[in-house]
């Protein structure tokens, strides 16, 4: 039996067959603010999903289930998203089970996206080796995970983990969740490219190093690559950023592991390497002990593959009752 796993951010969906073993075998990839989000992302989802299962000549009688990996806060026990970082129109309040339940007779279990990622590295990515480990992904924002004695640590209603909104300096930016100095708007890939880009406006970077080419995560590694030493000076703060939202959750949950996902972590010599460097260099030594930073093993699959993860474990649990 195969499972469809599916993986709903802010700007797609990506649906997949997936195996027992955690294998995606077929997938797809759909736009879900093609209209800016006028059409809820709910009805995108399940629209998506047909034009899937018809592609792929699948049906529902020859499915196990369904696991949902949703961006924004997710109560796993109704499957409705309860909250959101304030960015998505017509997202709150989705009905993610009930709807896909209703709409293809399957079974359905639904989670926040960051914390699936965080249960595909535990199942068969980087962090299958170990019990305690920090998912930290990335971005445009920054999502993550928090495995304990090898469970993913959900909260009372499975919106634990959200590790882009603590803060991280009290008198800080404004986030679009309502609060200020949030870790994410100090340490996401969207924050990386906003200090090089005041940089360009207020004439301290010549625009022209970018060659008349977007100021995105590529061409400021590409920047990054050639040693250019203004650059490297933004670039060194920033990384202090993600440093420093480290030790603090090292401090707390003292993991074996942390796993960085997202783009960036491909730059394993201008990112991971100094950043490994840095986290183990501010943190008290005992909690430097034995633990490991890399970059996390599965890419843009995790949440899919995350999500059919939780769904065989929900429905384990239920069967033992």
């Amino acid at each position: 039996m195969e499972y469809i796993g599916i993986d709903i951010g802010g700007t797609a969906v990506k649906i997949g067959i997936i195996d027992e073993n955690g294998t995606v075998l077929a997938s797809g990839h759909y736009s879900v603010n093609f209209d800016r989000y006028e059409t809820p992302i709910l009805d995108t989802v399940v629209k998506s999903l047909g034009i899937f299962l018809s592609k792929y000549s699948v049906k529902s009688v020859n499915l196990k289930g369904i696991g949902v990996s949703a961006t924004g806060q997710v109560d796993i026990h109704t499957g409705v998203v309860t909250g959101t970082a304030g960015h998505i129109k017509n997202w709150k309040k989705s009905k993610i089970k009930e709807t896909l339940e209703n709409r293809f007779n399957l079974p359905v279990a639904v989670m926040n996206d960051a914390n699936c990622a965080a249960l595909a590295e535990k199942w068969i990515g980087g962090a299958k080796e170990v019990s305690n480990a920090v998912i930290l992904t990335i971005g445009t924002g920054i999502g993550g995970g928090i495995l304990v004695n090898s469970e993913i640590l959900t909260g009372s209603d499975g919106l634990a983990g959200e590790i882009g909104h603590f803060t991280i300096h009290c008198q800080g930016k404004p986030c679009t969740c309502g609060n200020t100095g949030c870790y994410e708007q100090y340490a996401s890939v969207t924050a990386l490219i906003h200090m090089v880009t005041e940089a360009v406006d207020k004439g301290l970077f010549p625009k022209s190093a970018f060659q008349d080419g977007p100021i995105n995560g590529k061409t400021i590694f590409e920047l990054l690559a050639a040693h250019n030493p203004l650059l490297e000076s933004i670039f060194e703060e920033w990384l202090d950023y993600v440093a420093f939202g480290l030790v603090n959750l090292v401090h707390i949950f003292n993991p074996q592991l942390i796993l960085i996902g997202g783009g960036i972590s491909v730059q394993e010599t201008l990112f991971i390497k100094p950043l490994r460097q840095k986290v183990h260099q501010q943190v008290m030594p005992a909690f430097g002990k034995g633990l490991s930073l890399k970059a996390a093993a599965l890419g843009n699959e995790a949440g899919m593959i995350g999500a059919v993860y939780f769904y065989k474990k929900e429905f384990a649990k239920q069967t033992l009752r």
